[in-house]
């Protein structure tokens, strides 16, 4: 994940052609749902520790379960230190992240279907709820960080057979509906059970979004515009 430059691109989101009154009520954008930015004052810090680059924010109700998680992975012998990749991010970051350039300078965002095959839209990204994490591992065991290989790794094998015991779903798992690529680092909570605090909240919203808009979208072709791109230091 990039660290943010104080000015954001401009990004604009054009229809190429009118959409049908079917897909006017259909708010997914390549395949992702659409989420509302969390509202600041729910946002607490993630565990001493845990963050990576830059200040991990999570709902407050997440702690507990994120706590005994890491918790568990370290008592079950899991190399290295359990780390937040990304937490929260809110529309602003999510659109640089979206339009980060790429190693010859150009912006990634040009061609957003293929973008978008790894990447939500801003508006459309899970990190906005404040429930979802990107999880990576220090030392790096061999793997980048927000990479397939994650799911090789001890931590992200461990993952896959207990993040569910902490309230911890895979947000995309290997060919879902959405037609999102499978991100094995990307989880999101929605509690152990529904009966635990705030855990109904999270279940809600992305049981809606899901019911709303279940499957990929037939949408127009879109464009993006950039209307200013300033260069962003770091990258994902």
């Amino acid at each position: 994940m990039m660290l943010l430059h104080s000015a954001l691109a401009a990004l604009t989101l054009v229809a190429a052609a009118p959409a049908s009154a079917g897909q006017a009520a259909d708010a997914r954008l390549y395949g992702h749902l659409p989420y509302p930015d969390a509202d600041p004052a729910m946002l607490v810090a993630a565990p001493e520790g845990f963050d990576l680059r830059q200040p991990c924010l999570l709902r407050r109700e997440v702690i507990p379960d994120l706590t005994a998680l890491i918790a568990a992975a370290h008592a079950a012998g899991v190399a290295g230190t359990v780390q937040g990749v990304s937490c929260y991010r809110s529309a602003a970051h999510q659109r640089a992240v979206f339009c980060a350039t790429d190693p010859d300078g150009n912006a990634r965002c040009t061609e957003p279907a293929k973008r978008a095959m790894s990447v939500a839209p801003p508006g459309h990204s899970e990190h906005s709820t404040g429930y979802a994490i990107d999880f990576g591992t220090r030392p790096s065991p061999g793997c980048d960080d927000v990479e397939y290989c994650f799911d090789r790794t001890p931590l992200g094998q461990w993952l896959l057979k207990h993040a569910t015991e902490y309230g911890f779903e895979l947000s995309f798992p290997w060919r879902n509906p959405q037609g999102v690529t499978w991100e094995p680092w990307h989880w999101r909570w929605v509690g152990r059970s529904a009966t635990e605090p705030g855990a109904r909240a999270a279940r809600l919203l992305f049981a809606t979004a899901r019911a709303d808009f279940p499957a990929k979208p037939r949408l127009p072709n879109l464009v993006v515009r950039v209307v200013s791109q300033p260069p962003v230091p770091g990258s994902n």
